[in-house]
């Protein structure tokens, strides 16, 4: 099987290990920057280059796009899929996941637990809106921050609206969500492959933050996902599309409750933590991808009678 990776970065630790465990499946492997992938659209197909070469041939992709090039990047990804490769996550799916709003919205129409949140744009509305949510603390969240960047915690009503504030006067987007006070600054990060959870880790926030986040300090250690948390987390990553999926969840008194679901999950502290091969997991899930499209296709071919 051919494979691509699309990552800014192939050094990476996420990207090579990715590298190898393709490689030692006996795939053939090639990673590619997104920003440097062009495309060429008509009615007739679609084609891309790469560095002034031909893009062909791969069974597989498997998309590694930051958020600071999610437009582009899933653009690139939508022109694969056009030209017939599969993708372990698909443009849409990353892009739902990566609208914070957008994900909320339909994993609470799928009954998956999750905080109380609230979104508003107009500041007349701001009073309401914070009692439409209750009493602080409050967590507030840029709609598309990611590791951690962007959330903050107000302890008091008046700090809630303060930070509302200054974020309309910056015209951001974001949410506002109850505190689970009983989590005591820990997560549980579940990374579901497919169907099933391949590997947990539980995430505990440094002293002094809430945050759980690696990249903000927080330490973490390897955990044992409870059967309901198991099926919220592959329930959430199957909602929003997603074949492959790192989602955060806290253990609240009524249940476990979602946070966030990441389409591009980082491996290195899941794999530390855990002491799983995540990444041949992922590799298998792409095989087993495209002989589920090989399957089909020789289903689909009319039979030739001689």
């Amino acid at each position: 099987m051919k494979l691509a990776i699309l990552t800014r970065n192939s050094k990476l630790y996420s990207t090579r290990r990715l590298v190898e465990a393709a490689r030692a499946q006996g795939h053939t492997v090639r990673t590619l920057d997104p920003l440097r992938c062009y495309m060429h659209i008509s009615s007739t197909g679609f084609a891309m280059r790469y560095k002034s070469r031909p893009i062909s041939g791969y069974q597989v992709v498997i998309p590694r796009i930051g958020t600071s090039v999610t437009r582009y990047g899933t653009a690139v990804l939508r022109q694969f899929e056009l030209m017939g490769t599969l993708s372990i996550n698909s443009s849409d799916a990353i892009l739902r996941a990566r609208d914070k709003l957008r994900s909320h919205q339909m994993l609470a129409a799928r009954g998956i637990g999750m905080p109380v949140t609230v979104f508003g744009d107009n500041p007349d509305d701001t009073v309401d809106l914070l009692e439409m949510l209750g009493p602080p603390p409050h967590v507030i969240k840029l709609n598309e921050g990611t590791q951690g960047a962007g959330v903050m915690l107000t302890e008091k009503l008046s700090a809630s609206r303060g930070v509302i504030e200054a974020l309309r006067g910056l015209y951001a987007q974001f949410l506002v969500q109850e505190f689970i006070p009983e989590a005591n600054g820990a997560d549980l990060r579940c990374f579901v492959v497919g169907n099933k959870v391949v590997a947990a880790m539980k995430r505990q926030a440094p002293i002094g933050d809430f945050r759980s986040n690696l990249h903000r300090g927080g330490s973490a250690e390897s955990a044992k996902a409870s059967r309901a948390e198991q099926e919220a987390a592959v329930r959430a990553a199957r909602v929003l599309g997603l074949g492959v999926a790192g989602v955060d969840l806290v253990r609240s008194h009524r249940g476990p409750l979602v946070l966030e679901v990441n389409a591009s999950p980082g491996l290195e502290g899941i794999e530390s933590a855990s002491g799983v091969d995540v990444a041949a997991e992922i590799i298998r899930y792409a095989t087993l991808m495209h002989q589920a499209q090989k399957a089909k296709t020789r289903v689909a071919k009319p039979l030739t009678v001689k």
